[in-house]
């Protein structure tokens, strides 16, 4: 067994929250990382989606030195030189990408979108959640929604304090995250959750019209859903969805902890949509500082009004160190350049594995789906036997919803090591399917 002081560390002193193979991890270079005892494993999951400029990127690397000798945290007391640095490349650079938005984060009224910066993803939603019930409240009580609003809540601020997701999604394990976060294997032992909290079907436009009323102040959507499967919304849900919030004075918050800053190709998953499906709020976290725990909550003017002092706050969030990072990260991301790389990587992945998987669908396999380099392996049964099998091959993998592989590899992974992947994949499928035949 590798390391095995290491495995018996971990479950004689740490929780037992995570189920992991024996195995452990001492470093990692580019698209690789390797274990105690040497071995190189080409890493598909890219630490669930974050590693996005791949292990111990030379230029990440020494911003991280360089930063460490000066200053790493001095917490929101006092201004520091990255965290309104990074802010504004954020800002400028989702509106420049995206130059028809003008709705949502893309409105220029009061000088135009705004950053809050958290420590990960789960609290960078917590934070959305938290400024749609202000939102909410305030709208009531100034009088700015609509006739048919105020009687639903019969001028009560308290009333417009509904909050809905959807299906699939996933937002995070904090109390109002989890309270979003549809899956019973999540939520059940920590019931009851917050009330106030729906859920609707996702890309149903009639449950969602049902769903979305008077009383909710907030709307929580992936564009494209990691956890739940590799699904991504359809154009006409995404536009209901908008007019919808707007008809009954909601928010609408895209989740792009997963499939934003690159992943999908573009650098936000939402800018494949039509304008008339512009958020009020994106999240982000998960690639933003390639590892460096870091979140974010992009607010529309119209939210960044009505927040005030004191009505959130961090200890950590925005810390140089991370903002730094963040900076020389969104850097790399956000270039023509690099986001045709992604779009090509993704291609040459979903060329290889449907050549590869043809034999095998409508047996071990149901299909294949994705964009950019977020893709998934919808297999016919429970995927563990197959991640074990690529592991075995020195590839690391990592499961989603319905019994999906779910494909996130380093956004710079080579189209050599991108075949070298699929081929391991197409071989485990291989096996996995005549195993299957022989019982």
């Amino acid at each position: 067994m590798a390391s095995p002081k290491a495995i018996e560390n971990t479950e004689k002193f740490m929780l037992n929250t995570y189920a992991r193979p024996a195995l452990v991890l001492s470093h990692g270079k580019g698209s690789y990382v390797y274990d105690t005892t040497g071995r190189e494993y080409l890493d598909f999951t890219a630490g669930i989606a974050v590693t996005a400029l791949g292990h111990s990127h030379p230029e990440v690397a020494a911003v991280v030195a360089d930063q460490a000798t000066k200053l790493v945290h001095c917490s929101n007391l006092y201004h520091n030189e990255w965290a309104p640095t990074l802010a504004q490349r954020i800002v400028t650079a989702t509106t420049d990408a995206y130059p028809q938005g003008t709705q949502g984060i893309y409105a220029k009224d009061d000088g135009g979108a705004r950053v809050f910066f958290s420590n990960s993803g789960t609290e960078a939603n917590e934070g959305a959640l938290k400024f749609a019930r202000k939102y909410g409240k305030h709208a009531v009580a100034t009088g700015k929604l609509g006739k048919a609003v105020s009687e639903a809540v019969h001028g009560d601020p308290n009333l417009k304090s509904g909050l809905v997701s959807f299906t699939g999604g996933f937002h995070g394990r904090s109390m109002g995250a989890l309270s979003l976060t549809a899956n019973p294997k999540y939520q059940k032992p920590f019931t009851p959750l917050i009330p106030g909290a729906v859920t609707a079907r996702y890309n149903s436009i009639p449950e969602m019209s049902t769903f979305v009323d008077e009383r909710t102040c907030g709307v929580i959507v992936e564009p494209i859903q990691g956890e739940g499967g590799i699904h991504a919304a359809h154009v006409d849900f995404m536009r209901a969805l908008r007019r919808r919030c707007d008809q009954v004075g909601a928010l609408l918050i895209y989740d792009e902890i997963q499939c934003g800053l690159g992943r999908s190709g573009h650098l936000w998953a939402h800018h494949m949509l039509p304008a008339d499906c512009s958020p009020d709020i994106v999240t982000m976290a998960k690639p933003l500082a390639n590892g460096i725990p870091i979140g974010a909550i992009l607010v529309s003017p119209k939210v960044s009004e009505i927040i005030h002092t004191g009505d959130h706050g961090t200890t950590f969030g925005g810390n140089p160190l991370a903002c730094r990072v963040g900076c020389t990260v969104l850097d790399h991301i956000n270039t023509p350049e690099f986001l045709a790389h992604v779009n090509e990587a993704g291609e040459v992945l979903e060329r290889e594995l449907s050549g590869l998987l043809a034999p095998f669908i409508g047996g071990v396999v149901v299909e294949q789906r994705g964009t950019g380099l977020l893709r998934g392996v919808q297999l016919s049964s429970d995927p563990s036997r197959l991640i074990e099998l690529a592991r075995d091959r020195g590839l690391l993998l990592v499961s989603a919803a319905n019994n999906t592989i779910r494909l996130v590899p380093p956004l710079n992974t080579s189209f050599a090591d991108i075949k070298k992947g699929a081929a391991i994949i197409g071989d485990c499928v291989k096996q996995l399917a005549s195993e299957q035949t022989a019982t």
